[in-house]
């Protein structure tokens, strides 16, 4: 199967630009619907800029809804029904969280579709973050990529694409792809997490989790529609002074030490040059 990429709210929220401009963009943008059926959600970007989950789906949320408000006026219900929609999502090492957070996401893009009686279900593409990764101890990259892919599979991702333990400092080369695709191998062979389905299921504590990421995600959601929508936000600096905000409580709370990340501002590798 080939996934188009073809998410131009996406580019504004990353780069603060249309390609070219809001029309012509959504003049290609309907294009490439019409002919491949697909539309996808960079939901990675908000997670690596520094939203906190809530953010994560209640903009992923938002963003969708743009998407099908407007193609709900150039679609038929055949092709509403036949479209796929892919949601590009990473997840970090707040293991349970993040099986919640995947949960939440498909619960919650359910939830919308159906107002637009769009049956079929999303595609969730996970990857894990770059935020936690680091330059120093580089090895530890691969345990929390490891981790990170197994909240993937139990959040019930249809697809996990790794990231190299040192894709933040090499160009993609052989042995760090090598080395990402056997961590998924030992996952699927070893740890034998092909064998059940839907494991988290009935678990309370991640059902109360996606229960409760969930209702905030709703909140902010219609909190960002009552105010103008998602481009709206994004054109007036407010999506992004709520990231940043909390980007720098994050911060916070990683200079205090009360926010952990072995290895670099705890238990850091001393002899590191």
């Amino acid at each position: 199967s080939i996934f188009v990429n073809s998410d131009i709210i996406g580019n504004l929220a990353s780069t603060g630009n249309w390609y070219s401009n809001l029309k012509d963009d959504h003049n290609h943008f309907e294009a490439i619907v019409t002919e491949t059926n697909t539309l996808s959600i960079n939901v990675s970007l908000y997670q690596n800029a520094g939203a906190n989950i809530c953010q994560q789906l209640g903009y992923a949320l938002s963003h969708i809804n743009e998407y099908l408000n407007h193609l709900n006026e150039i679609l038929d219900q055949d092709s509403k029904e036949q479209l796929n929609i892919i949601f590009n999502v990473s997840v970090g090492t707040n293991y349970f969280f993040e099986i919640a957070k995947l949960r939440a996401l498909r619960l919650l893009f359910n939830t919308l579709a159906a107002e637009f009686n769009h049956s079929s279900d999303c595609h969730i593409i996970v990857t894990p973050t770059k935020r936690n990764k680091t330059l120093y101890d580089y090895n530890v990259n691969m345990l929390r990529t490891t981790t990170e892919c197994m909240s993937a599979v139990l959040g019930g991702a249809d697809t996990i694409a790794n990231l190299t333990y040192d894709s933040l400092y090499h160009k993609d080369n052989e042995f760090g792809d090598r080395i990402a695709r056997n961590q998924l191998l030992i996952l699927k062979h070893e740890s034998y997490f092909d064998k059940v389905n839907n494991p988290a299921d009935g678990a309370y504590y991640i059902e109360t989790l996606t229960e409760q990421l969930a209702e905030k995600a709703l909140e902010l959601f219609k909190d960002i529609e009552k105010n103008g929508g998602l481009i709206s936000q994004l054109i007036d600096g407010t999506i992004q002074r709520k990231i940043n905000e909390s980007t720098q409580k994050e911060q916070e709370l990683f200079d205090s030490g009360k926010e952990v990340l072995l290895g670099t501002n705890k238990y850091p590798n001393k002899t590191t040059k």
